[in-house]
């Protein structure tokens, strides 16, 4: 069935049925509130569970989080929320039976609690409700009953942390024992901090109930105390404590490096997430409680950098898990930038009070002692932990949208000497080359740098500063695996292009050839040497990844490329002198993909006319030398691949290989800057060669395999879009025999039943073209039909069913799917009937047959209104008529 009819029949499910099945889940929990056992009690609150669980709204929430919005249950159910015993009955349950049937009760508590506001016509009902919630979760605090069970310990915290979603806190304040309820909460939460390692998931939601109900302060009215600023510190300053305990004891157990939260990105954030709101809430005290700990820390770990020798490894992995930790808490306070508590002025005066410390610290880092320790993993998280500082604090006070405080800077002036943005920023580079130089070893920080390098290079603003620096203008100038060694490790070839990315759009922000000639003089020689060796040498690892790397950087530097001027400084450096190297590395390589795969990513990339950037002077030449390169490349690799035996990874093998040439091809043939006239008018083959051998590598593939690989479908799709579109009277894709014809077209209506809508309309399109070139031709063509339409006309006639096989197919997704392409899906059906009238009368005689008799008439009607106003002709009016006859048509035949 279609989607939105399930949606219907849920609906009448809900509207009907569902508070039945609610009520007598709650009237059976109640009868059963005697003794018997827990598996027959379970029952009732599963269903109760299943019911509060329901799909209200028709949009399913994402099953792989915990988290959910507000439960939408329907008007109707009004009277069961109302009672109090419906609260009460599952907080009977939770205290009176085992884990697994508790936690269940506290599953349906926490959906209670999420229920919508307005579901409670009156605020007095909506208070009561709220009351006994807290009051439910007050007794469970007092005794602490069954939070022994992580279980029941974790959905209580999810319980807790609803509270502040759902209501507001001057609601909360109402309740006439909030006192001694925050209180509670307040005193559970420092708890669960403490035993953190037990309750690491869990705390989440109590942290963000808490940051939930600082942010509400501000809109805060009336008298009544809210206790905030009495329980809020002390909850920073536990969390703050406890994460420096938890790294004393994972040293003193030797867990340290076993599921250590520093390297578990995601979890982090969680865990950071709501702190910042929590620290801004009391500001000073805290920032100087955050100080107070960071002092020693500092001063410990630089008498460290002064000794010969690292000393007690033990001591310097706990000072260093500590200062981590600290940079992260700071890091996040600076991410957020909020006025609650003080002034604007005095946030940021505390903000370069804690900036100050960790900017200290960048310098401690690489100096000493330290500066020899770069493999140890609790250095690679100090970097990393730095790296994110300086990422938040870049956003907030240094980059193009960045507030530019004097006094933040006055206060960094009189504390480290950073007197304005320009010289942190010299900071900030000079750390990006130093972790750039010294982190070979580690991926994660090499990744991260490159993240921060590439966020700074983006900037407009921040772009032109980088340039007057000496550390950038040092980087720019000498960027070789000899300054650079993660550039010669294998397992960084990705970083390579980024790195390079980063460059090219730096060099490229200054006018001037002389500069870039510089700038890729190191890429030059790299060049010069390869075009020296010997053929054999190409099959020696060196020789290899010496290739691997310049395509790679060549990548990274074209795609900076985004102006005419820009690229044409980079074709210059190409073309023709560096282009035979490539053509010579694809002939002996074929069979190594390690070679060949990142040739053709510089290729796609190289030939994509991103921003109109290959746009040549109307005298040029340059499009069609261009096309030559592209279309010698492609022969050599298809000719030589399709010879190769298949491999028991085909994919990495051939495929990959395949469709990273068609990608190359499909973007030169729709780039529009080259005239392909130009080659069959002076018998240049460069463009028959290369449609030829790209039909050759995509016939020798299966549809199964072309269905199969995701990346395969869509470059083997998008290049018959293109060519059916452009080049479908050049192409010989009409020369071929009408077997093989069928079978690329049937592999077009495959593609428009899957279930990729990209696909799907690059198929349409493509279809469309060819149906349209039909109709111009030979339905209604008036002078004598081109080979290609003689040849087109053939394979038809042979083959008469394929075009109402695949009419058939657009109108059963039209008719039955919920295609979210159907502008698309319209255009081929139009072409497709206005080839035959016969064709289309007998597809809607067969579509009428198979529905039930009593519908027959009103779906005729149905057809007649189809093609109303529509004439015979593809002209784009006509085209947008039918489309909106089409929409109505599929509207009015899916009523029931």
């Amino acid at each position: 069935m279609p989607l939105t009819l399930h949606r219907k029949i849920a609906t009448s499910f809900k509207d009907q049925f569902l508070v039945q099945i609610f009520q007598i889940s709650l009237t059976s929990l109640h009868q059963l509130k005697i003794e018997v056992p827990d598996d027959i009690r379970s029952v009732p609150l599963s269903l109760a569970l299943r019911c509060l669980s329901f799909d209200f709204v028709g949009s399913p929430v994402d099953e792989s989080s915990e988290e959910f919005g507000t439960v939408q249950l329907p008007a109707s159910w009004r009277p069961l929320l109302q009672d109090p015993s419906t609260v009460q009955i599952f907080f009977d349950y939770y205290k009176s039976t085992e884990t697994s049937v508790s936690k269940e009760a506290l599953e349906c508590l926490v959906r209670l609690a999420s229920v919508r506001r307005s579901l409670f016509a009156e605020d007095p009902a909506r208070s009561q409700f709220l009351s006994h919630l807290m009051s439910g979760t007050r007794e469970i605090l007092q005794t602490g009953q069954g939070l022994g069970h992580h279980d029941n310990y974790h959905e209580f915290c999810r319980l807790l942390g609803r509270f502040k979603v759902n209501y507001q806190l001057s609601e909360l304040l109402n309740v006439e024992f909030y006192g001694e309820w925050i209180g509670l909460v307040a005193e559970f939460t420092t708890k669960s901090l403490l035993s953190w390692e037990w309750a690491s998931n869990s705390v989440y939601y109590l942290l963000s109930l808490w940051s939930r109900l600082v942010t509400s302060v501000p809109y805060l009215k009336g008298d009544t105390p809210s206790l905030l600023d009495e329980t809020v510190p002390k909850i920073t300053e536990g969390f703050i404590t406890s994460r420096m305990n938890y790294v004393q004891a994972s040293i003193a157990d030797n867990s340290s490096d076993i599921d250590n939260p520093l390297d578990n990105a995601e979890g982090l954030q969680d865990q950071l997430e709501s702190l910042p709101y929590l620290c801004r809430f009391q500001y000073e005290s805290c920032s100087r409680f955050i100080i107070n700990i960071m002092e020693p820390l500092l001063q410990a770990y630089m008498a460290r950098s002064r000794l010969p020798t690292a000393g007690d490894l033990a001591e310097l992995s706990v000072i260093e898990g500590q200062i981590t930790w600290m940079v992260h808490i700071i890091a996040a306070i600076l991410k957020i930038r909020q006025t609650v508590g003080c002034s604007q002025d005095s946030q940021e005066l505390f903000d370069a009070e804690l900036a100050a410390r960790v900017l200290q610290l960048i310098n401690i880092t690489d100096t000493g002692v330290h500066a020899q320790r770069y493999q140890e993993l609790s250095k690679q998280r100090l970097d990393r932990a730095i790296l994110i500082f300086v990422q938040n604090f870049r956003r907030s006070y240094v980059g193009d949208q960045a507030v530019h405080s004097a006094k933040l800077y006055s206060r960094l002036s009189e504390l480290l000497g950073l007197t304005d943005h320009l010289v942190l920023l010299n900071v900030i580079v000079g750390k990006i080359a130093t972790n750039l130089k010294c982190y070979a070893e580690c991926e994660d920080v090499i990744d991260h740098t490159l993240s921060l390098f590439l966020e700074l290079a983006s900037g407009y603003m921040t772009g032109k500063l980088l340039l007057k620096l000496d550390s950038t203008k040092f980087i720019i100038a000498n960027h070789s695996r000899e300054n650079f060694p993660f550039l010669g490790e294998y397992r960084y070839v990705r970083s390579r292009t980024n790195f390079y990315y980063i460059l090219g759009s730096l060099v490229f922000m200054e006018d001037g050839p002389v500069k870039f000639r510089s700038f890729m003089e190191p890429l030059l020689q790299v060049a010069v040497s390869l075009e020296a060796s010997a053929d054999a040498a190409f099959q020696t690892d060196v020789v290899k990844y010496a290739f691997t790397g310049l395509m790679r950087d060549l990548r990274g530097i074209t795609m900076a490329t985004n102006s005419r001027r820009t690229y044409s400084l980079l074709f210059d450096w190409l073309y023709p002198s560096r282009m035979p190297l490539l053509l010579r590395a694809i002939s002996l390589c074929t069979d190594e993909p390690e070679v060949t795969t990142p040739l053709l990513k510089f290729m796609a990339e190289f030939v994509l006319n991103k921003a109109q950037r290959l746009t040549f002077d109307s005298s040029s030449p340059n499009g069609i030398l261009l096309f030559r390169e592209i279309s010698k490349l492609i022969v050599a690799y298809g000719s030589r691949v399709l010879l190769l035996p298949n491999g028991t990874d085909i994919y990495a093998s051939k495929y990959k290989g395949m469709w990273i040439s068609l990608t190359v091809l499909s973007r030169a043939l729709c780039g529009n800057y080259v005239n392909f006239g130009v080659f069959e008018l002076y018998g240049d083959r460069a463009l028959a060669d290369a449609l030829d051998i790209s039909l050759k590598m995509v016939l020798s593939i299966p549809l199964s395999d072309l269905l199969t690989f995701k990346k395969l479908s869509k470059a083997y799709y998008g290049y018959m879009e293109v060519l059916f579109n452009n080049h479908i009277t050049i192409s010989s894709v009409l020369n071929l025999d009408t077997s093989t014809f069928v079978h690329i077209v049937s592999s077009l209506e495959s593609g428009l039943k899957g279930l990729d809508t990209g696909i799907s309309t690059q198929c349409a399109s493509a279809i469309d073209s060819l149906s349209a070139f039909y109709f111009n031709n030979i339905t209604a063509g008036d002078n004598p039909p081109s080979p290609a339409a003689l040849n087109l006309a053939r394979h038809i006639g042979e083959f008469p069913n394929l075009f109402p096989q695949i009419l058939k197919t657009l109108f059963e997704i039209i008719i039955f799917e919920d295609a979210g392409n159907q502008w698309s899906l319209s255009r081929p059906i139009l072409s497709l009937i206005m080839i035959s009238e016969q064709m289309f009368s007998d597809l809607r005689a067969q579509i009428l047959a198979s529905q039930p008799v009593d519908q027959q008439q009103r779906l005729s009607q149905c057809f007649d209104k189809l093609m109303t106003d529509v004439t015979r002709s593809l002209e784009p009016k006509n085209r947008d008529r039918f489309t909106q006859n089409l929409t109505t048509f599929r509207h009015d035949f899916r009523m029931k």
